[in-house]
């Protein structure tokens, strides 16, 4: 069967309103001691509990099939039912303050995921991740239900891209097009041309003018292993206030050392590297963006590639490079990808590279319409 989410007290208080017999619903994350005196007369059966507080009396109103995950101590929420953003995962950040990140909640988590090792060898705490990761994908794909499929696009570059490098300014108006386009725009959520996608979504609809004008404030930190990386961004946000428009990062701890671009405005950070980098990839079915990257940006087009030839996800979507000479001389993957699929070994490419913003946008546009 497929259970009912029930993600807050207040869709807590309204099922309980329309039924004395409850079954087949899951409950995260909510504290049923606040609504006690509403649980009189009824009774749960077949549902799941994840890490909810119950009252000292639930066994009066929970029968035996139901599945109790207990509340885990650890620093983050195993069972949290939204997205992260700025402000709860850098809490406590205070512009004029960059030590202030070492309180925030990302730093803690980043923190406790080391003492505990990468690949952590306590079961409490690799069932803890496990079950966190397993929440941010169903927000995730909650969040993303909002979107046409073919809508959302992603851009893929090098973390160490320079805010000063003329790329990124380039990546910056890329994406802003295609937000004010209606495109949800994603990236791995962290620093260079990660980042790029997102100040390019956070400045829709704004003037041109003023993103130029933002770039230059953020490039006097210019790159995350600044000092005030996170503080030009949050000096940025301040000055040119949010326009409305939705971008998502997913980030990952594995690199928990570079901190999460707090432009996007929801970001969907995972504990194990492979969920994110095969999830980033799966949901960008309105085709992906590959500026300039090293290693990590190659890895994610033949793993694009090889999830466009099997048809992975029902159909193909494009492969947009961006930056000749760098795809086709410093690093030339387009030719050998363009050359594998005329000869038949690389099937379903659609690929295409350009170093003009209109050419970029026009390859998108020509998919999802």
């Amino acid at each position: 069967m497929k259970y009912k989410e029930i993600e807050n007290i207040q869709e807590l208080i309204q099922l309980l309103s329309e039924s004395n017999q409850i079954s087949g619903f899951a409950f995260q994350n909510i504290d049923f001691t606040l609504i006690e005196k509403l649980l009189s007369g009824k009774s749960f059966s077949n549902c799941i509990f994840l890490g909810c507080k119950m009252p000292e009396n639930s066994n009066n109103f929970l029968d035996k099939d139901n599945l109790i995950f207990p509340i885990l101590n650890t620093p983050y929420n195993p069972y949290i039912h939204t997205l992260y953003t700025k402000e709860t995962l850098m809490n406590n950040y205070i512009i004029g303050e960059p030590e202030s990140y070492e309180k925030s909640l990302d730093k803690i988590v980043y923190n406790n995921y080391l003492a505990n090792g990468k690949e952590a060898d306590d079961i409490k705490e690799t069932l803890a991740r496990r079950l966190h990761d397993h929440a941010i994908t169903d927000a995730l794909y909650d969040f993303l239900n909002r979107y046409e499929e073919r809508k959302v696009v992603a851009i893929m570059g090098g973390h160490d891209l320079s805010r000063n490098d003329s790329n990124y300014l380039e990546v910056t108006k890329i994406s802003k097009k295609l937000t004010e386009l209606g495109y949800l725009m994603i990236s791995g959520g962290g620093p260079g041309a990660m980042e790029a996608t997102h100040v390019g979504a956070w400045f829709a609809d704004k003037d041109e003018a003023d993103l130029i004008a933002a770039v230059k404030i953020l490039a006097e930190a210019p790159t995350y292993k600044d000092k005030y990386w996170l503080d030009k961004a949050f000096i940025v946000m301040r000055d040119y206030p949010h326009s409305g428009y939705e971008s998502l990062g997913i980030p990952t701890w594995l690199y928990g050392h570079e901190p999460p671009t707090p432009f996007a405005t929801k970001i969907a950070k995972f504990f194990e590297n492979s969920f994110r980098e095969e999830g980033l990839l799966a949901i960008a079915k309105g085709g992906v963006i590959y500026a300039p990257g090293s290693a990590g940006t190659i890895q994610e087009i033949f793993q694009d590639a090889t999830q466009n030839h099997y048809l992975s996800f029902g159909y193909a979507s494009p492969m947009v490079f961006f930056n000749t000479v760098y795809w086709t001389t410093d690093r030339p993957i387009y030719p050998l990808l363009h050359n594998l699929a005329l000869q038949g070994k690389y099937k379903n490419m659609i690929l295409s590279c350009h170093d003009k913003k209109e050419d970029i946008v026009a390859e998108i546009l020509k998919f999802s319409t």
